[in-house]
C-alpha cells in the first residue's frame, strides 16, 4: 500500500466529475474527517451544547423567558451533568468553566421550580415534588438514589 496525502477538496473540481465521482469524494472527505475526530471532543462539544441549551431552557437570556421549560432544564442539566463527569478531567481549566455554568444552571432550576417555575413542557422533568420519585423515601428519609451521591437535587 502506498501512503496517500490526506483528501483535498479544493483540489476538486466538480464540473469535471460524473456524480458517481462526486459521491465518492465526498465518501474520502467523510472518512478523513472521521479518522481524526475523537470521541472526547464530540463529548465536549455535547456539553457545552446541552449548557447553551439549558439556559434557554431556563429563559436566562434576554428574548427566551417564552422558552421557559423546567422539564428541559432538568433534562439538559442531567445530561450536561452525566457526560462532563466522562471528559472534566482532560479539560484543564476549561472544565471549571463549564463546571460553573452548570452550578448556575442547577441554582437557577432550583429558584424556578420553587417559584413554580412555569412552562414546565411535562416531558422529561420527573416530579417536582418530594415523593418517591424524586430521590426521598415516603418515611422521611433520603431515598437510595439521593443517598448514593449520585442524584442531584436542587438547593442541596
Amino acid at each position: 500500500m502506498t501512503d496517500q496525502p490526506p483528501f483535498d477538496p479544493s483540489q476538486i473540481d466538480p464540473s469535471q466529475m460524473s456524480e458517481e465521482d462526486l459521491r465518492a469524494a465526498y465518501a474520502a472527505q467523510l472518512e478523513d474527517q472521521l479518522r481524526q475526530l475523537h470521541v472526547e471532543d464530540v463529548i465536549v462539544q455535547t456539553v457545552v451544547t446541552l449548557v447553551n441549551l439549558a439556559a434557554r431552557k431556563a429563559g436566562l437570556a434576554p428574548g427566551t423567558e417564552g422558552e421557559r421549560d423546567l422539564g428541559q432544564l432538568r433534562l439538559a442539566i442531567d445530561g450536561a451533568r452525566a457526560l462532563l463527569a466522562l471528559v472534566e478531567s482532560e479539560l484543564g481549566p476549561d472544565g471549571a468553566q463549564i463546571r460553573d455554568a452548570l452550578s448556575q444552571l442547577q441554582m437557577a432550576y432550583a429558584r424556578l421550580a420553587g417559584e413554580g417555575g412555569g412552562g414546565d413542557g411535562g416531558e422529561g422533568g420527573g416530579p417536582q415534588g418530594g415523593g418517591p420519585e424524586g430521590g426521598e423515601d415516603p418515611k422521611g428519609g433520603p431515598g437510595p438514589a439521593q443517598s448514593s451521591g449520585r442524584l442531584w437535587v436542587p438547593g442541596q
